[in-house]
């Protein structure tokens, strides 16, 4: 089975950390991940190709890595695991016009897993090109409905543009209203809006008054 992995959970965007990042260790709350059926299982070349680049990955060569990326993908051109990583890899230097077009093949070798937009999208918004981001988010919307990547990452788009209403009815759909209010905070924080992010901490308290990581954040904040 290949595992379809969600491009939010990187959190390559500094200083974004949302309410369903944080409680994976704390974020996300492990969005829901699509799996599927292998076409067949990748030749034993390809997977050495995949763990050479890994390992160059883990040691910061990342020309290493894509090169060897590339190898698994010659002998395998659909295989998820090198397809997501080059992905990684070109986001993280910025090669966006590679990046974007690995995160597309990624798209159609999942079969238009809801993951797989999201994690287009998030690229696309790296790139500067949010019109197209919100398409990719759309799309993932669309094959599903209760996408918590697809969800979140759009409505934390929206906040980051200063739009916080819809954002907000964006998160709801996948998050507590609780923890909607603390993904908006964490954006007006990551912008140096600690006047609002104490305002959504507060309400993110109030409406859910366990929620421990709210009242740290406001505790920091308001310690400054």
């Amino acid at each position: 089975m290949g595992l379809v992995k969600s491009f939010a959970a990187l959190s390559l965007m500094a200083g974004v950390a949302g309410c369903q990042n944080q409680q994976q260790a704390a974020h996300p709350p492990q969005p829901p991940r699509d799996q599927f059926e292998a076409m067949s299982d990748p030749p034993i070349q390809a997977q050495t190709y995949l763990a050479a680049g890994q390992l160059a990955e883990s040691q910061g060569r990342l020309p290493d890595a894509i090169a060897q990326y590339q190898k698994a993908l010659s002998e395998k051109p659909d295989y998820l695991d090198p397809l997501y990583r080059l992905g990684i890899v070109y986001t993280q230097q910025k090669d966006f016009t590679n990046a974007i077009e690995t995160w597309n093949k990624y798209v159609t070798a999942t079969g238009g897993s809801p993951a797989a937009y999201s994690n287009l999208g998030f690229c696309q918004e790296l790139a500067g090109n949010p019109p197209a981001a919100e398409a990719a988010y759309k799309a993932g919307i669309a094959k599903d409905p209760q996408s918590e990547p697809c969800h979140v990452n759009y409505g934390l788009m929206l906040a980051r543009h200063n739009k916080p209403n819809q954002a907000l009815l964006e998160l709801q759909k996948v998050l507590t209203p609780a923890k909607a209010h603390y993904d908006l905070a964490s954006v007006y924080e990551s912008q140096h809006r600690p006047q609002d992010a104490r305002a959504e901490y507060r309400k993110a308290i109030d409406l859910d008054p366990s929620l421990a990581e709210a009242k740290q954040k406001l505790a920091a904040l308001e310690s400054q």
